[in-house]
């Protein structure tokens, strides 16, 4: 976990060596500067998360020092230390952006509760900087489920690994729940209070990738009108997640292994380095042993991944599971439409278990959601599913899983009358991943 970062700025030797033995003891880590001039000079190369600034000093006063650093880092947290005939003075600070003050001579108790108060409002406003961020949580589980030997063995590894500070990569098929195993290890794990952030390397595209990731400052380029943080920047503290990692591309790959080794990064347009602290997490549903033999995806950045790995099956592997999800699913759709469907029929439970779901957890989810709509019964009947279609039940002599998923999407295209988006959605994949397997099966109107 990440230490907070405190510079003491005082001309007095004895008030700095005593508040930097006072905050060493709580395990933060301290650095002090006897004058504004010197601070300023350290705030080029580092930032601190908190400042604790003596208003009353030769050359820059403690007033200047709070104006620079809010200029260059309104995020900074500073904390005035004034003496009893300048408390006008402390409370012009406080209108100038200053966290509080502390009146001459204070205790150390005093001091360690400001210290926390702070912190804990420092996380609090990355987690509200990443939520309003993010347009919507893509996970539609409530919690995992399984039954199965292959779902236990997986949840059997996530209480093994979520302890842990150690990179973990989730491989798996799309839809079969490799952001929802991240989230169980985020908040299993001594992260947990922290943000946890996302990164869809595969939806975000290159030119905006580098942005999104280490935020830019204001004036960067044309359309930088204001600083913003990147993801990584937002998940200090917490676990950042990067989804379909093997989407990024070979420059993003260079950049984002200098993170991961030196945990320190610049905005774009930016000249202060930024420390930042977190959890990794990534995912993947190609085969990236393959890809580092195409030259595709860097060997150094898999193995500084690949430190754990938990692999997520498919539905197929797993349908034992089937009846528990879809009944979860049946409920929360019902409960949300206030359509009063009771269960779902055993000739439409026995469709779903002879069915293959290219599509994994979240076509199965999908195709619940759609039963739901459409329904016109208290009972999920055969024909209420979009897998209702013998071209697509798979016996063990009849198609391959290749040959069925180029007919199922082939055929959803079509209902949808080439519709992307909606294809996408009942197929529980995204729009790239849509198109690349378009171009991969070559199907056409």
């Amino acid at each position: 976990m990440q230490n907070t970062k405190i510079l003491i700025v005082d001309d007095e030797e004895i008030m700095r060596e005593s508040l930097a033995g006072w905050l060493s003891r709580d395990d933060h880590e301290v650095d002090t500067a006897s004058s504004g001039e010197e601070a300023l000079e350290k705030l080029k190369d580092r930032r601190f998360d908190i400042l604790l600034v003596d208003i009353k000093m030769e050359g820059i006063s403690g007033l200047e020092v709070l104006k620079q650093v809010k200029e260059n880092d309104p995020d900074v947290a500073v904390i005035m230390i004034t003496a009893y005939g300048s408390i006008p003075t402390a409370i012009e600070a406080i209108k100038n952006g200053a966290y509080d003050y502390l009146l001459k001579p204070f205790e150390p108790a005093e001091l360690g509760v400001l210290i926390e108060r702070i912190i804990e409002h420092q996380a609090q406003v990355r987690e509200h900087l990443f939520l309003k961020q993010q347009h919507k949580d893509r996970t539609r589980f409530e919690n995992m489920i399984g039954q199965s030997k292959p779902m236990q063995e997986v949840f059997d590894l996530i209480e093994d690994i979520a302890p842990s500070d150690a990179t973990a990569l989730i491989t798996g098929e799309t839809g079969t729940g490799k952001e929802l195993a991240a989230k169980a290890i985020h908040t299993n794990s001594p992260w947990q209070n922290g943000p946890f952030v996302v990164v869809n390397c595969g939806a975000i595209p290159e030119h905006l990738m580098e942005s999104e990731l280490f935020g830019h400052q204001k004036g960067a380029f044309t359309d930088a009108k204001e600083t913003k943080k990147g993801r990584l920047e937002l998940a200090h503290g917490g676990t950042l997640f990067l989804d379909e990692i093997g989407e990024i591309s070979m420059r993003m790959q260079i950049d984002l292994l200098r993170v991961l080794e030196e945990h320190l990064f610049y905005r774009v347009g930016g000249t202060q380095p930024i420390s930042v602290d977190f959890r990794v997490i990534a995912a993947t549903n190609k085969n990236l042993e393959q890809e580092i033999k195409t030259g595709s995806f860097r060997e150094d950045l898999y193995y500084r991944l690949n430190v754990i790995s938990l692999k997520m099956p498919p539905l197929r592997e797993r349908k034992e599971d089937i009846p528990l999800l879809a009944e979860q699913f049946l409920n929360r759709f019902s409960q949300e439409t206030n359509k009063p469907i009771d269960r779902i029929s055993r000739e439409a439970l026995d469709e779903m278990m002879l069915y293959e779901w290219p599509g994994n957890v979240r076509e199965l989810e999908n195709a619940i959601e759609r039963a739901v709509v459409v329904g016109k019964s208290r009972d999920v009947l055969p024909e209420y599913l979009p897998i209702f279609r013998s071209e697509y039940i798979v016996t063990p002599h009849s198609k391959s899983i290749q040959e069925v998923e180029k007919n199922h999407i082939a055929q959803i295209l079509t209902d949808n009358h080439w519709n992307i988006s909606k294809t996408s959605k009942i197929l529980g994949i995204d729009r790239s991943t849509l198109y690349s397997k378009i171009k991969r099966y070559e199907i056409s109107k």
